[in-house]
């Protein structure tokens, strides 16, 4: 259960493993249901075009959303990494964007296997290329741990935990 009160339906888990494990959909689209009691299921797509699926987005109402990014490495095999999207327009009525920010770690918890979460307020911030940053950070992040790990110097120490 999340701060708010609100807590994940069974589904979100159901199609989510679906997506995760026999990759059935491409995206999820999450929203809080009308009662604001339950986190459900908006859609499933199995629709590849990211911006298709930016389309579905609401313009002045916040959603999550887990996309299947698919993209090639720099010696050209292809991977895959699940992408949590935490939408909040800037056009939002504040009480939504309040509900929403305080029920997202419930879903996002419950949601195991998440390799990057972007925030997006507008458009740019869930863009392609801002895609390709966030993978970017990701693996800068598990550089540094593994730095982290494998050099004992304390001084190190210090830089990496300013660095993370």
């Amino acid at each position: 259960m999340s701060a708010s009160g609100v807590t994940v339906d069974s589904q979100c888990l159901t199609d989510y493993n679906d997506l995760k494990l026999s990759r059935k959909y491409k995206y999820i689209i999450f929203k809080i249901n009308d009662d604001k009691t339950s986190i459900i299921v908006e859609k499933a797509s199995t629709e590849g075009d990211y911006e298709k699926f930016l389309e579905e987005l609401p313009e002045a109402t916040p959603r999550w959303a887990v996309y299947d990014f698919e993209f090639e490495k720099e010696d050209g095999g292809k991977r895959n990494k699940l992408t949590f999207i935490a939408w909040s327009p800037d056009d939002s009525k504040i009480k939504e964007k309040m509900v929403y920010a305080s029920s997202k770690d419930a879903l996002r918890k419950a949601l195991v296997g998440i390799a990057i979460e972007i925030q997006g307020t507008d458009s740019s911030e869930v863009a392609y290329e801002t895609q390709g940053s966030a993978r970017s950070l990701n693996n800068s992040r598990s550089r540094l741990s593994w730095l982290y790990l494998t050099l004992p110097s304390p001084t190190f120490k210090c830089c990496v935990c300013r660095l993370k």
